[in-house]
């Protein structure tokens, strides 16, 4: 690199390195270090040379035929020159002053050179198609953190409800630009489910985990790729059924009906034993398919198990907790000691098992219930007996509404309470 003093100023004079002759057509350039100050010059004159390398790469960058690595290199040209990157309307806008400096940016060069710079600061590069599932598939990318210590398992169930949600709108709607998504769109989509619940084939809620996975998606994709978009996805949901709430099993309909002798006989080992495991303590179906054999504690004067975010995730920070073992649970656990290697990576299949085998076996009190009502029988239980808010929530891994002050009961009193009501 050599300096040189040129009409009471500092330059910078070197050749062009052959890595950026299409987009640099001159085979040296000058560059303005604006100071008269040889010292100053001497500090300056390696940042202005990496600047202008910066501009380089980002021409080369934007020398391609991806239109989305082409419109991302022409938005970080434009940055480098000190600009932002605006369309070309906006730009036909700008005050004259910065218009001109752009135009005169874009007339130093020629060729290909010249294109690149264009399409960065006079906004010539095309915004990039995003259509429906394009989004989706960006969207995995972005939302990596949502998925951060969830088990394969859980992160399959928790892409699944979402991708299904995306095609239920393209095949309403086709694979469109996002960017083409009208009102009418949307209302037409809204209309598809109001059509299914009015049928009794669909229930609100369901239509409005669809409505809300797809505004999450879009609108995530749409700010985090800047492209400037407000989409028609606001005012969709539909009135919640308050009244629809989960059934709990009577407490007679267990004693008399799953613990009836040899009622749950032909369910697969693991499955029953979950299925009993969940009558004294309450857990959510998936918390026990995810247990380990060193999470099941047998061998102590105090049998329980420990719900833990080992290889998953669990719901929220309270799910994790110590449950004390008793009655038809413990006895189901002397069983099935090592825990559930059948349902660790696929605990949806459990409730799926579970549901159609009490269903075929005339074991659910109602069309309604479902394997999880145990967890609510239990809470049910819990509160019948008078238990002590604070251990209830403690048990059933649930937010007790206010800070948490000391340890809580302790084992042994979980213990005993639950000994109380066990079944």
């Amino acid at each position: 690199m050599k300096l040189v003093l040129r009409n009471k100023t500092w330059q910078i004079i070197r050749r062009v390195p052959k890595r950026y002759a299409s987009v640099e057509p001159r085979t040296q350039v000058w560059i303005s270090l604006h100071t008269d100050s040889q010292t100053i010059a001497q500090q300056k004159a390696p940042i202005a040379w990496a600047q202008m390398i910066e501009g380089w790469e980002a021409a080369l960058a934007g020398a391609t035929d991806d239109a989305e690595r082409r419109f991302g290199a022409a938005k970080e040209l434009a940055a480098v020159r000190g600009y932002s990157y605006l369309p070309a309307d906006r730009v036909a806008r700008l005050p004259k002053e910065e218009l001109l400096a752009r135009i005169e940016s874009v007339t130093k060069l020629s060729g290909e050179a010249a294109t690149i710079e264009a399409r960065a600061v006079l906004g010539g590069a095309r915004q990039p198609d995003m259509t429906i599932s394009k989004a989706l598939e960006t969207y995995w990318t972005l939302a990596k953190q949502d998925t951060l210590g969830k088990s394969e398992d859980q992160v399959r169930r928790w892409e699944h409800p979402r991708r299904r949600a995306i095609t239920n709108l393209i095949e309403l709607l086709g694979d469109k630009d996002i960017s083409d998504i009208s009102p009418d769109d949307m209302l037409d989509f809204r209309q598809s489910w109001m059509d299914r619940i009015v049928a009794g084939e669909a229930q609100p809620d369901t239509a409005n985990k669809d409505l809300q996975h797809i505004g999450n998606i879009l609108k995530t994709v749409v700010k985090m790729k800047r492209l400037g978009l407000v989409l028609p996805l606001d005012g969709l949901t539909f009135k919640a059924d308050k009244n629809r709430t989960r059934p709990t099993f009577s407490v007679e309909w267990i004693k008399t009906k799953l613990l009836a002798s040899g009622a749950l006989a032909e369910l697969n080992k693991e499955a029953r034993c979950i299925v009993l495991g969940m009558i004294n303590t309450g857990y959510r179906p998936g918390e026990a398919a995810g247990l380990l054999p060193h999470h099941i504690r047998l061998d102590v004067d105090l049998p329980h198990i420990s719900i833990e975010p080992e290889g998953r995730q669990l719901k929220n920070k309270v799910s994790e907790r110590v449950i004390p073992l008793v009655g038809v649970s413990l006895e189901a656990f002397k069983e099935c000691p090592n825990g559930f290697p059948r349902y660790q990576t696929s605990s949806a299949s459990l409730s799926a098992t579970v549901n159609k085998f009490l269903r075929q076996h005339g074991l659910l009190e109602t069309e309604d219930h479902v394997l999880y009502s145990l967890r609510h029988t239990f809470e049910d239980r819990m509160l019948a007996a008078g238990i002590d808010e604070r251990i209830r929530r403690d048990l059933f891994g649930h937010s007790l509404g206010r800070e948490r002050y000391g340890e809580g009961a302790t084992l042994a009193h979980k213990r005993d309470v639950l000994q109380a009501i066990a079944l």
